[in-house]
This record gives structure tokens, sequence and C-alpha cells, in this order.
């Protein structure tokens, strides 16, 4: 049975765009990344939106786009984007629970969620909202980390770990975060209406002493090419997706934009510092730039 409401990580105060990327040795990973987007995302589109932007880090990679929503959980989070990125109206901000996500239907001509799925309990869920909100024939990024990785794979098989990598279910291996079997991603885009069209396997050489003998810029080009073996098989960490969205579903009219979370009621009703729902009068504020929908005032 689903949870009705399933636990989120927050990273609210978090420094992990500094203690993560910045200083813990990510540089390769971070460059694997943006070769993959590059080769992925669509040349153009006019509105993306970009789930679990966190601080900002891959948004400057949407070159694309004319405008984009970051939305993230974590206001601080969505703060440090706005200190990265600058005064700019080409970037909309919304601190939401990506399980309600507070966007009419139809909305979006492209959507992304790239280290983000490993910490939803329920990602049949996520992936539907994520559907809801998509035009048909928008694209869908999506990343996901992978349980049938090589080294857990070693590992099981030295008996060093206790489950299964070849199994269909998601692990938890630390609280709310979660690896995913490929199949079963696969099946689980094709329950909510995205027709796989490409995939990409990412960070073959995630090991230290690797990324200590050489240099960023040839692990990185290796990783160009193993990641052409994506659509053959799924054997590395991390894996990129990228999905067209099926089935004749609406496009948002003109003007139509935000949606209230608890009733799903719109339009809002905007004023200065907040926005209201005019059916089940919750209010939303809105502060420094940032609408947050986290919880109603």
């Amino acid at each position: 049975m689903k949870e009705q409401n399933p636990p989120v990580c927050d990273y609210e105060g978090s420094d992990y765009q500094t203690s993560f990327w910045e200083e813990g040795g990510r540089a390769y990973e971070d460059k694997a990344e943006e070769i993959a987007l590059k080769r992925l995302l669509p040349k153009s589109g006019k509105l993306l939106l970009e789930i679990g932007a966190g601080a900002g880090r891959n948004t400057p990679r949407y070159v694309g786009y004319e405008r984009i929503v970051l939305l993230d959980y974590s206001r601080t989070q969505l703060q440090q984007a706005q200190e990265r990125l600058g005064e700019n109206e080409r970037y909309i901000y919304v601190a939401a629970d990506a399980y309600r996500l507070p966007f009419v239907d139809g909305l979006f001509g492209g959507a992304t969620m790239i280290r983000t799925l490993h910490h939803m309990k329920d990602a049949p869920a996520v992936l539907q909202q994520v559907r809801r909100v998509l035009q048909p024939a928008s694209k869908f990024l999506l990343e996901y980390a992978n349980k049938l990785n090589l080294k857990a794979i070693l590992r099981y098989l030295l008996r060093r770990q206790d489950w299964s990598p070849f199994t269909p279910e998601q692990v938890e291996f630390v609280e709310l975060n979660f690896d995913f079997h490929p199949k079963t991603i696969r099946k689980w885009l094709k329950e909510k209406d995205f027709k796989l069209e490409r995939q990409l396997t990412l960070s073959h050489f995630r090991i230290d002493i690797l990324k200590r003998l050489f240099p960023t810029s040839f692990l990185a080009w290796l990783d160009s090419l193993a990641q052409l073996t994506g659509d053959w098989w799924q054997l590395s960490p991390s894996v990129f997706t990228i999905s067209e969205a099926i089935g004749d579903t609406e496009i948002a009219s003109e003007g139509a934009f935000f949606q209230c979370p608890q009733c799903s009621h719109a339009p809002l009703q905007e004023e200065p510092e907040m926005l209201i729902c005019p059916n089940c009068e919750a209010k939303y504020a809105i502060r420094n730039g940032i609408y947050d929908f986290r919880e109603p005032l």
C-alpha cells in the first residue's frame, strides 16, 4: 500500500553544493554530466522544469530554453541558486514537494530530474506528477542511481553486501537514498506515458585512485565514450535517460501557471507577498523571489 504523504529528503541549511561538488572531488562526475546533457537535451525550448535544482549547478547548461523553473524542496538551496545565477527574469524559483507539483496540467515543454529520484521513496508517484505537468511530445531527462552497477555486483558475489543488485525492487542503502534497477525504471516510465528514447551510462570511473592518478579531462573523455553503450547495457552507478511524453493530454491555457498543491485549484490570486487559493483559501508565501509551496501560511 502506497503512503499518502511519502517522506521528503530536505536539504534545508545544507552546504551540499560546496561540500559535495566544489570541495568533494567531484569534478569528473560533474564534467561527465555536462557531456551527457549536451547529448540528450533538445537544442531549443520555451519553458523547462528543473526538479531538484538545488543550488543551480546544472541550470546554466540548459542553454536552449527561454525560461527555467528551478524547483527544490529546500529554500536555502534555491537562495544559493539565486546567488549563483544572479537576478534574471529567465529563472523562476519554486520551493515545493515533487509529490505535489504546484503547476497546472500541460504547462512545460520539457523537464529534467538529475540526482533527485534517488531520494524518492515512491518514484512512480513523482513520475506521474512530472507527466501531468508536461505537454505532449515534450522531453523528460531523468537520471537515476543504478543498483545494477559493477561494484554492487562484485560486492554481492563476494558476499560483502546482503541485497541483490539483480532483483527489480529498489534498495534503500541509507535513509531516503535509493538505488533502482534499470528494468524497473523503464517499466515505470512506460506505465506513466513516457516513451524511452535513449540511455547513457555515466561515472564509469568513479574510483578514488583513478581520480587521483588521471586528469579530470581524460577521465571525462573516457566516460564520454563509455556513455554510448547505455542502450546496450547499464552497469554504471548513474544512468541518464531521455523520454518523450506520449498521449493526448491537454496543454495549459495562455497565462495559466500555478495551481494549489492542497486542492489543485487554478488560478491562484497573486498578492505582493503571497499567492492565495480562492477555493480552499490556502496562502503561500513569496519570499525574496521564491514561491514557497512547502506548506500554507
